[in-house]
């Protein structure tokens, strides 16, 4: 269930990252409240994961879902480049968040 919390927030995290890009610097109210509860909402689903998984491990995988999360909608919302660069850094992000899952019992 950890896992599943973890990755909930990571989610999270990308909605406030994106978030930030709409708030137009904190001067648009509704996108700046709905970052701020997205960012309230990240932190307190990842203080709840680290009651079983350790810090290092949950805090690397909350920012990799959300790094790998904010790079897509990056891309597909606000029409970022892609190129091979970015989907191979992607894709090693990706592998290492399965890799950190796989190392860690919980």
């Amino acid at each position: 269930m950890a896992w599943l919390i973890l990755i909930i927030a990571g989610i999270f995290e990308i909605g406030w990252a994106i978030g930030l890009k709409y708030t137009e610097g904190f001067t648009r109210l509704w996108p700046t409240l709905g970052t701020a509860a997205s960012m309230l909402v990240s932190i307190a689903l990842l203080g709840v994961a680290l009651k079983t998984l350790p810090v290092g491990t949950a805090y690397a995988v909350w920012v990799g879902v959300g790094a790998v999360g904010t790079v897509i909608l990056g891309i597909v919302l606000l029409g970022e480049p892609v190129n091979a660069s970015r989907l191979v850094s992607l894709a090693l992000i990706i592998a290492g968040i399965v890799g950190l899952k796989l190392a860690t019992p919980a």
